[in-house]
């Protein structure tokens, strides 16, 4: 007998997809619940549905699938020449499998053949899956956000909302 559970495909996501995302969201923030620092915060408090369609019908979010079932999500949207990351995740029993970075770096091909010149996003500097993942897939640390008021402007925002802005950074990738 062949397994098949390690085999996933990615596609452009469909309106329709976005009635699942949410609950993979909520599954995959489990990995926060660990962190004493982020006891806090509302980790059931995923995208809504209307966003997510919204942000799918730009025409730069993906999904993975693993056989019928979607394991994991990447929604992103166009700000002038760059495409920011909103949220990757992956259903917790489908990660270890390459999905994530899958996920970024057909985003990274979507930004680039559709010429942008950079693919931003917000995430944990100091959690192993967070920055320093996105760092092995080409990011870099935003350390000058005064020349990227619309990156220093989501990190403020993500303070107000409780998130420890001393472990928050913003990171970009160029595609040029």
């Amino acid at each position: 007998m062949i397994d098949n559970s390690s085999q996933w495909s990615l596609r452009l996501a469909h309106p329709e997809d976005a009635e699942l995302m949410p609950a993979i969201e909520t599954a995959a923030a489990i990995a926060f619940s660990d962190d004493p620092d982020l006891q806090d915060l509302d980790l059931d408090d995923p995208w809504e549905p209307p966003k997510l369609r919204s942000m799918i019908r730009k025409g730069h979010c993906l999904v993975a699938h693993v056989g019928e079932t979607m394991a994991g999500f990447l929604a992103s949207q166009p700000f002038q020449r760059e495409l920011h990351i909103w949220e990757m995740d992956v259903l917790p029993k489908f990660q270890k499998r390459g999905i994530g970075a899958g996920l970024v770096r057909a985003c990274l091909v979507d930004a680039r053949n559709s010429g942008f010149h950079a693919v931003t996003l917000t995430t944990f500097r100091d959690l192993p899956w967070n920055a320093p993942f996105y760092a092995r897939l080409g990011f870099e640390e935003v350390t000058a956000l005064d020349a990227h008021p619309r990156l220093a402007s989501e990190l403020a925002l993500e303070a107000d909302d409780g998130l420890p802005a001393e472990r928050r950074c913003a990171m970009i990738c160029f595609l040029d």
